[in-house]
């Protein structure tokens, strides 16, 4: 008996197969800020997430909803242009299906994006993060369920998600650029409202230094399928009871819209850098 998450997966890959050949090494997925990143490479091919059957389509503003792939330097690349969050309505299979898609296509490194609110209080709006850690007991497991053993193992080790070499990579491209780099753990909550005070608080004694809605879930799948991961938060906002005044979703689009530049600057260089 097939099992349906895998089977789904695969009819996506079937579909995209008709579409194109290409095989990526590097699958990026643009946060908010990074929207128009692809302008920054060689395109061979988009493909609208709407075109595949059964694929989840984003609906987050600021997210376009397609995959650009081509080469950026000598590496060959797909970017997701918008990614799907929990908070959407859709299962957390869904969210984590289309990097479990791009695994498929041939991507050995799953480089992570996002904007973020700062927990830690050495942090300000427009600071960039790599992400050394994680916590992800709120939101939803996407390897629950039977067992997908074509992607990997029952129980995948988590000591080290985020890649060290990829990491000091990322470091070595910041200090070379001039851009200054936090690093840090990340929590992703479930979204949609923005966290309260009092989150914030317990979230800062767990040992978060920044908060966002995604990220984690896939991180945690693209481990489970053998992917070297890495991710930038760009902290677009203090969290809330750090910050003094209400959250909006234009601060946070605005903030990732200044710092975007410089992260694009950072993320090109990173890539360019890495070693597959």
């Amino acid at each position: 008996m097939g099992n349906v998450i895998y089977d789904k997966v695969k009819n996506c890959y079937e579909a995209v197969r008709k579409i194109t050949d290409f095989e990526p090494e590097i699958a990026l997925v643009l946060g908010s800020g990074l929207g128009d990143f692809a302008d920054n490479i060689e395109v061979e091919g988009e493909i609208s997430y709407s075109d595949i059957p059964d694929f989840p389509v984003s609906t987050a503003p600021g997210h376009a909803g397609k995959f650009v792939y081509g080469r950026l330097g000598d590496k060959k690349i797909i970017c997701m242009k918008g990614r799907v969050h929990y908070y959407e309505g859709y299962p957390v299979t869904d969210v984590v299906l289309p990097h479990r898609l791009m695994r498929m296509m041939g991507a050995k490194v799953l480089f992570l994006t996002n904007a973020s609110g700062g927990i830690n209080e050495n942090f300000t709006a427009g600071d960039f993060m790599m992400i050394t850690d994680h916590i992800s007991s709120l939101a939803p497991n996407p390897l629950i369920g039977p067992n997908i053993a074509e992607f990997g193992v029952r129980f995948p080790d988590m000591s080290h998600v985020y890649d060290p070499a990829l990491n000091e990579t990322i470091k070595a491209s910041a200090g070379a650029l001039g851009i200054a780099l936090k690093e840090g753990v990340y929590i992703q909550t479930t979204g949609p409202s923005y966290e309260s005070p009092a989150e914030i608080q317990m979230f800062k004694k767990w040992g978060a230094d920044a908060v966002g809605m995604s990220t984690v879930v896939e991180a945690i799948a693209g481990n489970h399928m053998g992917m070297r991961v890495c991710g930038i938060s760009c902290v677009s906002n203090l969290a809330a009871g750090i910050a003094k005044h209400k959250l909006t979703e234009e601060e946070v689009l605005e903030a990732g819209a200044k710092a975007a530049p410089k992260f694009k600057e950072l993320v090109i260089r990173s890539i360019k850098d890495f070693k597959i």
